[in-house]
């Protein structure tokens, strides 16, 4: 088949939709499938000549909202080359744009929501949540209905979406997601880690790795930390990634209060050898999230055999308590503090076997392999050709 993927933007540090769209595509190619991928980007922009499949970038687009006038022509002029379409993501111009050309062609497609539909949001945000409703009956909700699936990657995304606005119908469908497996363990990996925070030494730490926003709860995570920090006083914090909003300066001074300001890390953004060796240092990995649609990073820590501490909040948290993969918390700073006090009075025995059922849990519920295989299976029951 050949498959047109459209997203807002292919930039990396949008997070989990951009890895699993890079991902699953490289699975499809090692099957004869050809992926394009069309978006909002200026085509100028660095990560997109670095993208590893054929992206035709149709910005710039002035606002977040990522209008551009080129995207709808561009796709009603090319649908005849695909044999079906991908939509990912809600509230942004990419998927009003992508419908208002496949609405009356006979190119099918599907759309991911990757967790946009949760109602957390809308008591999060309440004010923005009237807007969205007007946005929703005005085009939004009209971009599912006329899909021929709205995919979601677990039962509990799939639950909470309908709770989250009114208006017409969809059809839904939950699909395998997941990590693709990780290169082999190497020295490597752990020096380009430690390159990036030459201060942690050679100290166990903690692992978070997402986006530093008030959504992940990096806060919790925090005040937890510095609650539980005496019980092993070399144990350092490491945070991981992006900082949009500036939330990182805040985290700081609070350290700074609790006393525990040189036992935290901010590497930033790490991605390839250094990300693994960051995962596979860890004694663990943390999620304090208030929402979190997948957690494709969750997954990759599972991928390398190390117990991920997470809240009910993320939605394959079912997946991982049964799996025995790690601990699930409430999303509450006292939920975090009591599964750290658990996690780290934990023997060695038990921290063992926590890895190792990280490991299995991957292998049975959220490697590249099987969720390739769900999409591919969903693309070819509704291919034109």
């Amino acid at each position: 088949m050949r498959i047109l993927r459209v997203i807002a933007s292919v930039d990396p540090e949008h997070g989990g939709p951009i890895e699993g769209l890079k991902r699953s595509s490289a699975v499809l190619a090692e099957t004869g499938h050809v992926t394009e991928v069309a978006s909002c980007d200026d085509p100028a922009a660095r990560y997109v000549a670095e993208f590893p499949f054929s992206v035709h970038a149709l910005g710039p687009s002035p606002s977040r909202y990522g209008y551009t006038p080129r995207l709808t022509p561009w796709i009603r002029d090319n649908a005849h080359r695909f044999d079906a379409a991908v939509v990912h993501g809600l509230w942004n111009y990419a998927s009003i744009g992508a419908w208002r050309a496949l609405r009356n062609s006979p190119l099918p497609y599907v759309i991911f929501t990757h967790g946009m539909l949760d109602p957390w949001f809308n008591t999060a945000q309440p004010v923005k949540r009237w807007a969205k409703q007007a946005y929703w009956l005005a085009g939004q909700s009209w971009v599912l209905a006329r899909a021929r699936s709205v995919l979601f990657t677990s039962e509990e995304e799939r639950r909470l979406a309908r709770t989250a606005f009114w208006g017409p119908s969809y059809t839904e469908r939950v699909v395998s997601y997941g990590a693709a497996e990780p290169p082999e363990g190497s020295e490597a990996q752990q020096a380009a880690f430690r390159d990036r925070v030459p201060e942690l030494g050679d100290r166990p730490y903690l692992l978070f790795l997402s986006r530093i926003h008030p959504k992940k709860g990096c806060d919790l995570l925090v005040t937890a930390f510095a609650r539980v920090a005496a019980l092993q006083p070399d144990l350092q914090l490491v945070l991981a990634g992006p900082d949009p909003v500036g939330l990182k300066a805040e985290l700081i001074a609070a350290a700074r209060s609790a006393g525990i300001a040189d036992r935290l890390h901010f590497p930033g953004m790490l991605r390839d050898a250094a990300k693994w060796g960051a995962f596979r240092g860890a004694l663990a990995f943390v999620l304090p999230s208030h929402q979190e649609n997948f957690g494709i990073v969750v997954a990759e820590a599972m991928s390398c055999g190390v117990p991920v501490l997470i809240t009910n909040k993320v939605n394959i948290w079912r997946e991982v308590a049964a799996a025995g993969a790690g601990l699930v918390a409430d999303d509450t700073a006292e939920g975090i503090e009591a599964m750290l006090r658990d996690f780290l009075g934990a023997s060695d025995t038990r921290r063992a076997a926590l890895r190792s059922a990280a490991r299995r849990g991957y292998e049975a519920h959220f490697s590249i392999g099987s969720a390739a295989a769900d999409l591919e299976a969903v693309l070819a029951g509704l291919s034109v050709r």
